[in-house]
């Protein structure tokens, strides 16, 4: 990490710490647009090497949130606080964080319109193993979305952390206030 990521870092934390989320999150800062691809350490020119494969662990990239914290966030932060679970609905039908909406990855993109009233709040998403979730993460951050953040673990740390698990019908993103 160089001076200028660390400086990065730097100010995002001071930036969420206004929001109340700096001590739950780790990890790399996050910046608008498509996350940058590490510099090549090969000596072949960039032409001949061949196109990257998507990371194995997209999720592992993103701010984390512990399942402590976000249930902590969760008491103080309100409405401010998204939580948004990216697996299939029969899978959220099994067990979720209480008060998570459910839109599955393979329809975030789908579902832009009706997820534009989360832009603004922060935003942790979560599936089960954060491959799904970090997909989700790259769609939403290439739409605008910013204060977003990955629930550490996925619902398996949330559920190892002893922390509430609904079986609620799935919530609607809430929709835009009229004007």
């Amino acid at each position: 990490m160089n001076a200028a990521d660390r400086l990065h870092g730097f100010l995002l934390v001071a930036m969420l710490a206004g929001a109340g989320v700096a001590s739950a999150v780790t990890g790399p800062p996050v910046t608008a647009g498509p996350r940058a691809a590490p510099a090549s350490t090969s000596a072949a020119p960039a032409a001949s090497a061949a196109p990257a494969a998507p990371a194995a662990e997209p999720a592992a990239a993103w701010p984390k949130v512990d399942a402590t914290r976000l249930a902590e966030l969760q008491r103080s932060q309100g409405e401010r606080l998204v939580v948004l679970d990216v697996r299939r609905a029969d899978e959220y039908a099994q067990g979720h964080v209480p008060g998570a909406i459910n839109v599955p990855h393979d329809q975030v993109e789908a579902r832009l319109a009706e997820l534009g009233a989360l832009k603004g709040k922060d935003v942790v998403v979560y599936c089960r193993s954060g491959r799904r979730a970090g997909l989700a993460l790259d769609v939403l951050q290439k739409n605008g979305f910013t204060g977003l953040h990955h629930l550490e673990g996925d619902i398996g740390a949330w559920a190892a952390a002893g922390q509430p698990m609904s079986t609620a019908p799935a919530a609607a993103p809430a929709a835009k206030p009229a004007g």
